[in-house]
């Protein structure tokens, strides 16, 4: 293998019902970002994608970033076949040489990015949180990964020296999209591909999907979210959100506890989430959880602990029981709103 021969950052496009993966964006956003931080490699931002969409959506890959969109066309491709899938990209590798492949952390990508990875003969590091090039030079295309370790207790910076290309699967939620530029184009390479003796052992019968109104936490402007110092009295902190336009989340204490479901967990092992107001009731602050929740724009803590390390990251601490303090920051909420205008 002669690592020379390898070039440009390659972000996999996840889609569903001709619609990008926030995930996706979110990759094209980082991948154009390490692009302008080492314009002397010269890369370029190659979006991978599979099936057969429109080209609206071709045109919003450009606007997000994506100079070149290899284009692997084929109907049969919009479903799922991880052998499929692995196949295609596998060979897709093969003859265009991608220095670097990003994909997200979704169950897709956690289920595509090992088989990939196995096939190619290189490396992967898993649920990245941290992208950068080598900081010691500058003309170097070296990719430092880092992820949280030992159960988000420390965190491992991981490099791949000597295959390619360099593989990575990055949380959804920890990297920012790039704005939306409709004036940026970029070049589409379709290619129509063929399935013959690619049959998947593995079929799908039914696809269940989840309720639609269900919430999801990630894209939530105002976030109250709850720990063990909550108990039971969960009523609180969704009373309080009715009244500011707010969601519930809560710590995995809170979620191990049975106080709130599993798809409403904040951090390490649950959702990344940057809210613009992030409330933490009874939550003291663990690595793992601040990992899920330390980008939020504006941050009030509320704990019994004054030295609790949430406090460490809050814009606004408050020491004191969560389930006195709530009722009354309810009660104001209702008199301010109440106020002849």
């Amino acid at each position: 293998m002669n690592i020379q021969d390898y070039k440009d950052l390659y972000v996999f496009i996840e889609h569903e019902e001709n619609k990008i993966h926030e995930a996706s964006l979110e990759l094209l956003g980082e991948a154009r970002r390490l692009k302008e931080d080492r314009p002397s490699l010269n890369y370029q931002v190659v979006a991978v994608l599979l099936g057969e969409v429109s080209e609206d959506l071709l045109s919003e890959l450009a606007a997000r970033g994506a100079d070149e969109t290899v284009y692997l066309h084929h109907k049969k491709l919009n479903e799922y076949s991880t052998l499929q899938y692995t196949h295609l990209l596998h060979q897709m590798i093969e003859a265009r040489k991608p220095d670097i492949f990003l994909i997200p952390a979704t169950v897709l990508g956690r289920d595509l990015a090992p088989r990939l990875a196995a096939r190619c003969d290189t490396g992967l590091t898993a649920d990245a949180t941290k992208l950068e090039f080598d900081p010691e030079n500058p003309d170097s295309s070296l990719l430092y990964v880092t992820r949280p370790a030992f159960g988000g207790n420390l965190f491992g910076t991981i490099i791949n020296e000597t295959k390619r290309p360099q593989m990575t699967t990055i949380r959804p939620g920890v990297m920012d999209k790039m704005q939306r530029n409709p004036a940026l184009t970029g070049k589409v390479s379709m290619q129509d591909v063929s399935l013959d003796g690619l049959k998947d052992p593995v079929s799908i019968l039914e696809v269940l999907k989840k309720d639609h109104m269900a919430v999801d936490i990630a894209k939530a402007d105002i976030l109250i979210s709850g720990g063990r110092g909550v108990g039971d009295r969960f009523d609180l902190l969704r009373e309080c959100a009715d009244m500011i336009g707010a969601e519930v989340a809560g710590s995995r204490a809170a979620v191990d506890e049975g106080r709130i479901e599993k798809d409403y967990q904040v951090g390490q092992t649950g959702k990344t989430v940057k809210p613009k107001v992030y409330i933490a009731c009874g939550i003291s602050g663990a690595v793992q959880h601040l990992a899920g929740m330390e980008k939020s724009d504006y941050i009030i803590a509320i704990n019994k602990d004054p030295d609790a390390p949430i406090f460490q990251v809050a814009n606004i601490g408050l020491v004191g029981n969560a389930l006195e303090i709530l009722p009354l920051l309810t009660k104001e909420i209702r008199n301010y709103r109440e106020r002849p205008s």
